[in-house]
């Protein structure tokens, strides 16, 4: 198991940059794909993007491309979703989640993934 904690949600107005963090607790970290997803009330978890386990293969919903930048840092056994020109439709609670494999799963469904941490609340107003 690699507990994950994520970090660093809040409030935002629109237009402003926001920084997620998930932290996992074992070194085995770099053995795993890593994914963002978000839940909003009433509606589906769903899908954000996705970053392999090298950190160099990354995909994006078209909803955030261009805005979002997911990373990693196997060295600090940590990744980071850098979410900037927040729009309202951004509310959610985001999730990191973690996946057994190096490579993107043929549907990124929350399926999946093995891992999840408890999520961060982002809210942002207009």
């Amino acid at each position: 198991q690699v507990p994950l904690v994520e970090s660093g949600g809040g409030s935002a107005q629109a237009g402003a940059s926001l920084r997620l963090s998930c932290v996992a607790t074992e070194r085995t970290f770099s053995m795993y794909a890593m994914a963002w997803f978000r839940q909003a009330p009433g509606k589906e978890r769903e899908f954000v993007a996705f970053i392999d386990c090298a950190g160099v293969g990354t995909s994006y919903a078209d909803s955030v491309k261009g805005r979002f930048t997911i990373s990693r840092d196997n060295a600090k056994i940590a990744m980071y979703l850098q979410m900037n020109s927040l729009k309202p439709e951004d509310t959610a609670v985001y999730y990191c989640a973690a996946r057994d494999f190096c490579s993107p799963p043929i549907r990124p469904s929350p399926s999946n993934y093995d891992r999840w941490g408890h999520g961060t609340q982002v809210t942002v107003s207009s």
